[in-house]
């Protein structure tokens, strides 16, 4: 038993040791086990698992609008090894997701919330943004750092039986279809949030659109059941907000209209 629990102790030592990552933007250390081509492999199973039997949209102005805006996010991005992709799906879901590898996905839901391109980028840069911060991935190291054992880490790589793949769909923050965007932690909505607005305007969006987005998606989702925030994975509205304001001065400075 004592031998065992040294070896669990040393191996996590290991992994926090080789395993340092910092975020773009924000600098944040990061826990990660496991390499960016691995993690796209597994964007690529959870967006095809995902879309696979979604109605595809019919809607031809909200489909070029998302693809439009996607296009331009993504080519400030500036991850060539990315293979960017962007689905429009007919439910009225108010949800949008951004696996790693560039996988996109918003629902028909968000797209009055959203009302403009702009309002889009809104949402598309916030989603992009979990995707370069690999924040999917970061849940998945932290999901084995917390199992500890080889056997998970097979699994969670590998996806082989369904367990596997509805954990791998969470972690990359497509297992969690219903919402005000995705369950990510709050420390990653932040973060996400921060980087977004970057990318917004250095796409040519203006970033002051983006606390008027969530003042509109709290006057569509309200206030009736949400929890406090310190129980939520979500910053509230107001929260978010109120960072957001923090955060224009540094993301005026990237933007010019285009």
């Amino acid at each position: 038993m004592k031998h065992g629990i040294v070896w669990i102790g040393a191996t996590a030592l290991v992994l926090l040791v080789v395993a340092c990552a910092t975020a773009p933007y924000t600098g944040r250390s990061q826990l990660l086990i496991i390499s960016q081509a691995e993690e796209n492999a597994l964007g690529l199973q959870a967006f095809q698992e995902s879309v696979a039997g979604a109605p595809a949209s019919t809607r031809a102005d909200w489909k070029a609008m998302v693809e439009r805006v996607g296009l331009r996010i993504a080519a400030v991005a500036e991850r060539p090894d990315f293979q960017w992709e962007f689905k429009l799906i007919a439910e009225n879901t108010v949800n949008a997701f951004c696996l790693p590898g560039g996988k996109v996905a918003f629902y028909e839901g968000i797209m009055p919330v959203c009302g403009d391109d702009t309002g889009v980028a809104v949402v598309m840069g916030h989603e992009v943004a979990h995707a370069l911060a690999r924040h999917g991935g970061e849940r998945v190291s932290q999901s084995v750092v917390a199992k500890m054992g080889t056997d998970v880490v097979s699994k969670v790589l590998g996806g082989s039986d369904a367990a596997s793949q509805q954990m791998i769909a969470t972690a990359l923050g497509a297992g969690a279809k219903y919402g005000a965007l995705l369950p990510w932690g709050r420390t990653q909505e932040s973060e996400a949030d921060q980087i977004g607005l970057i990318l917004m305007a250095k796409a040519g969006y203006d970033p002051r659109e983006a606390p008027r987005f969530w003042q509109r998606m709290e006057a569509k989702t309200g206030t009736a059941g949400r929890p406090p925030e310190f129980l939520s994975t979500h910053p509230n509205p107001e929260t978010r907000i109120q960072q957001l304001e923090a955060w224009m001065p540094e993301a005026l400075t990237h933007y010019q209209p285009r």
